[in-house]
């Protein structure tokens, strides 16, 4: 069960004394450890987090690469219908591909499964709910799904009435706060920490997870990263978590222009030798 990143932050919570009790559910969903803390009396957070595991099942058979899912059928077919959720998280793609001029791109997953195909999102075809992928084609939604999955239970938790709340889906995502997370990088440990107030924050480490000795985080046209740890906080969490996979390939003037045409919250990142720089 390997994960994509590092992504180790250390939460301190801190809570009004009429929220003092806090309940938390933690399982494993899309490869990696999550948790839901709700603060609140037991009658209102309960059942919330009963909740949690089934509504975790279905983003799986969504979105997961690693069982049986509309994800892994599409590339085992080539085409489909997409359900609206697939839909919505392939426009949320589309947004992250363009600002990142390309080094988001589903597609890679192309490199791991069929060195011999082309890859690239742009030969990916869409008619209404129909996608098509290019010949020998295949995609991860791993980049992004995550943060899409943290984003959906925020709001369902806010739909359910949570007033503070904090999600990791692996990336974090909150409801009210403020929660003080830990950045750690792999090779420094905690470099830093950030602040969540009703927005969501990811983490991306291309040396965390080595294939063959490499980063497990390359671009499309094999752009190696620029950045050992790459932390955008943001509203979103799915956008936070596409776009800090990029950004591990993109210099400082790219991602000063990222956080200004993606309307991001604060862009950290930490070089080699560890030193950290936030936009």
């Amino acid at each position: 069960m390997n994960r994509r990143r590092f992504l180790t932050l250390s939460a301190a919570f801190a809570c009004a004394p009429a929220l003092a009790r806090a309940d938390t559910w933690t399982g494993i969903a899309l490869g990696a450890e999550v948790s839901v803390t709700l603060y609140g009396p037991p009658s209102q957070t309960s059942p919330m987090l009963a909740a949690i595991p089934r509504r975790l099942r279905k983003i799986e058979q969504t979105f997961s690469l690693y069982e049986p899912s509309e994800l892994t059928r599409l590339n085992e077919q080539g085409a489909g219908e997409m359900s609206r959720d697939f839909v919505h998280l392939i426009d949320l793609s589309d947004q992250a591909h363009a600002l990142t001029h390309g080094l988001f791109d589903p597609t890679i997953q192309t490199a791991w499964t069929n060195p011999q195909a082309i890859s690239g999102w742009q030969h990916i075809q869409r008619d209404g709910n129909r996608l098509t992928l290019g010949a020998g084609q295949s995609l991860t939604l791993n980049g992004i799904a995550q943060g899409h999955a943290t984003d959906l239970i925020r709001a369902d938790l806010h739909a359910a009435g949570a007033s503070k709340a904090l999600i990791n889906i692996g990336e974090f995502a909150a409801i009210s706060g403020p929660f003080h997370l830990g950045l750690s990088d792999p090779t420094q440990g905690i470099v830093g920490q950030t602040s969540l107030s009703g927005s969501a924050v990811a983490t991306s480490s291309p040396s965390a997870t080595l294939i063959n000795g490499a980063p497990h985080i390359t671009g499309p046209n094999g752009e190696r990263p620029k950045w050992s740890t790459v932390s955008i906080t943001a509203e979103s969490a799915a956008m936070a978590d596409a776009l800090s996979t990029a950004a591990c390939m993109m210099p400082l003037p790219a991602l000063k222009q990222l956080k200004q045409q993606a309307n991001l919250h604060k862009i950290t990142v930490v070089d080699a030798d560890g030193n950290v720089r936030t936009l």
